[in-house]
């Protein structure tokens, strides 16, 4: 990874790089592992050291799954016989904003070692949120109305999607005792709840763009 790859927030909640050594400066080149983890704690963007199994580093482990859970549902999406091409930049842009999630989450506000052009730094959008929301809308008037519960189905892309809205799910619910405690901006809990919305909605708008059925719920009899 060279010295220019993060350029996340996100990224740099992790541990700093460690020194090079001269072999390492004639490359320009970092590596990858610090070893300065290893007694269990790690770095926020703040700089601010705490136990890896932190609060805060409970939810930035959450959204971070929360990303990959997309970008798989999304690779799917490419292998499909007539791509989306909107549904992949939609969830495309989902991704990055996740990695601005994680660079809220790791800049608690009330911290006294966040400096206030961090703060500033990590804000998150409202304009997010209501971008969701008008996705979520647009699907809405595609797809038929729900009649009865679903269980994830609807071929690869559309169960991949749904998976990713259980992790939504509790990666909210991980970031919502950070809001409540005033660590984390309102907005970023508001879109991890709307996420959960709208991956529901193009999970459902996948299969029918893809042909699968989706298998409705039946109650034991």
């Amino acid at each position: 990874m060279s010295a220019e790859t993060p350029k996340n927030d996100a990224a740099a909640s992790a541990d700093p790089p460690p020194s090079t050594t001269d072999a390492d400066a004639s490359s320009g080149k970092f590596k990858l592992y610090t070893k300065t983890g290893d007694l269990g704690s790690s770095c926020l963007f703040n700089m601010e050291r705490r136990d890896k199994d932190d609060e805060v580093f409970e939810a930035l482990g959450d959204v971070d799954e929360l990303g990959v859970c997309v970008g798989i549902a999304r690779t799917f999406a490419t292998e499909a016989a007539e791509p989306d091409g909107e549904m992949l930049t939609r969830l495309l842009e989902i991704q990055s904003r996740l990695l601005d999630v994680g660079s809220a989450v790791a800049t608690p506000l009330q911290s006294s070692s966040t400096a206030d052009w961090k703060v500033k730094r990590v804000e998150f959008a409202e304009e997010n949120i209501t971008r969701l929301e008008g996705w979520i809308d647009e699907y809405d008037e595609e797809l038929p109305p729900l009649t009865t519960f679903i269980l994830p189905s609807g071929g690869k892309t559309s169960v991949h999607l749904h998976q990713a809205r259980t992790v939504c799910r509790r990666a909210e619910r991980r970031v919502v005792p950070l809001v409540r405690e005033g660590h984390c901006d309102q907005a970023v809990g508001r879109y991890l709840n709307r996420l959960s919305d709208f991956l529901y909605q193009v999970a459902r708008y996948a299969a029918q763009r893809e042909g699968h059925d989706e298998l409705p719920y039946k109650k034991a009899t």
